[in-house]
């Protein structure tokens, strides 16, 4: 019985080879949700709030158990996520932008943004003939020259900035960073962003269907500030507190988006060759909102596992099989290898990718990991995941190991006990660093404390 089903495996792999080999160039979407939690989509463990899009997104393809992002808040991660490299090779490192930084040392307020000579996603679109637009939260650069329309995108709807509120707030209208805009005309037509960015997405297919088209949808759901529509907190008005109700409804929402675009492309029979990405861009910050991370320790802004492990899975019902889970480690920055791989565009040799191509592993072509080693760093604190062993460094105080095989909450520190698997971590990590440039600007003092008394004090593992 095991030689049969062993079989019918390797039958099922030859045949998604050939698949691929004979489908056409897929229509590609990346979705990135905003600071949700490990734990705050149903697929991923959440049982009070339902997700039955996301989820019936996550069965369609792969799911993804031991998926990182390239850092643990917002404007570094989507550096990461945009070139396909880690953010720190061109100095983009250190906090989101514009933020408040250290006055006598590198660039400052709208001079702050992804680095002009860097490549993005839509760069690498655009040599393969796709029609692009960029929806919601961009946070890569609010000057003119960051603009999406100038980093490769064909249409740009959505804001330049890290937040806005969700409803039309005069406030954001008249801020350069958070007015919403189509293309650099500033819009009013939307009612709640989740909504508005969803229908520009879809009109933006409707009108490129024809076409290979790529579409950036990064909603900014479920950052602060905590507002959702009354109709979608009432079916979670048995929460106790407004917060976890407003939270709820937000998730609800998101959902709700998530299907309506892909019963949009199951209509017009998009669906079967339109490869989708979906990802979270860091851990949930569950210092500020209901985020949950279990069973992960830290959270948004700490190099524990819930401030870098992230909800993450590809759906392309054409080629990959369905209810999949894949459980070695992958990161953001395989999204642009994988979309690179799948449209056969060139890398520039000048700024080489550091993602792979997922397919490969995904088909069963390959079975090893798609990574041995991953590293983050900001500024002082800095990780290093090397097969099972993850080591992270503090400025202020020993560094510490763990065993995510064993211990996935990361309670039980190594460190003492395993100081050979220290010194090789540390050596590998020292040896990265030497590739990487400096960084563009820096935070008003030598390192973040309010970050790391943060990571000490979610440490722990927030209850289901």
């Amino acid at each position: 019985m095991r030689r049969f089903f062993k079989i019918q495996f390797l039958l099922f792999f030859f045949y998604a080879f050939a698949v691929q080999a004979d489908t056409p160039k897929p229509n590609i979407i990346v979705i990135v949700s905003d600071d949700a939690g490990y734990a705050d989509f149903s697929c991923y463990g959440n049982d009070v709030v339902k997700t039955p899009n996301i989820d019936k997104l996550a069965s369609s393809g792969v799911r993804f158990t031991n998926a990182y992002v390239t850092a643990a808040v917002c404007g570094p991660s989507r550096a990461g996520l945009m070139t396909g490299r880690y953010q720190q090779r061109f100095g983009y490192e250190v906090n989101n932008v514009p933020k408040a930084m250290d006055k006598s040392v590198g660039l400052q307020g709208d001079d702050m943004g992804l680095p002009l000579d860097e490549m993005t996603m839509a760069d690498y679109m655009k040599i393969a003939g796709y029609k692009s637009i960029a929806v919601g939260k961009w946070h890569l650069g609010i000057a003119d020259r960051y603009h999406p329309l100038k980093r490769g995108f064909d249409e740009f709807y959505g804001f330049l900035g890290g937040s806005r509120h969700y409803f039309f707030d005069v406030r954001d209208y008249n801020r350069k960073d958070n007015s919403v805009r189509r293309n650099h005309v500033k819009q009013r037509d939307f009612t709640y962003t989740t909504d508005g960015f969803t229908d520009a997405a879809i009109d933006f297919i409707g009108r490129h269907k024809k076409e290979n088209f790529f579409v950036y949808l990064a909603y900014n759901a479920i950052h602060t500030p905590l507002q959702a529509k009354e109709e979608d907190m009432e079916d979670y008005s048995f929460l106790k507190d407004k917060k976890d109700q407003t939270f709820a409804g937000m998730i609800k929402s998101l959902d709700e988006n998530i299907g309506k675009l892909l019963s949009y492309l199951e209509k017009e029979n998009l669906r079967e060759n339109t490869l989708i990405f979906f990802i979270n861009d860091n851990g949930g910050p569950s210092f500020v909102t209901p985020a949950n991370n279990y069973p992960l320790s830290g959270c948004k802004g700490t190099h524990y596992e819930g401030g870098i492990r992230v909800p993450f899975m590809i759906s392309w019902p054409a080629v990959l099989q369905k209810n999949r889970v894949y459980d070695f480690p992958v990161m953001s920055f395989d999204i642009l290898a994988t979309i690179v791989g799948v449209t056969n565009v060139d890398v520039r040799k000048k700024t080489p990718l550091d993602g792979v191509n997922l397919m490969p592993y995904l088909t069963g072509d390959k079975v090893e990991r798609p990574h041995k080693t991953l590293f983050w760093r900001e500024y002082v604190i800095a990780a290093v995941r090397d097969g099972d062993w993850k080591l992270i460094r503090f400025p202020d105080k020993p560094a510490q190991l763990y065993n995510l095989a064993e211990d996935i909450s990361e309670v039980n520190d190594r460190a003492s006990q395993k100081p050979q698997v220290v010194n090789v971590l540390y050596k590998k990590l020292w040896s990265w660093e030497k590739e990487l440039a400096k960084p563009l600007w820096f935070l008003q003092i030598k390192y973040d404390k309010n970050v790391i008394d943060r990571g000490e004090r979610f440490h722990k593992i927030k209850k289901k």
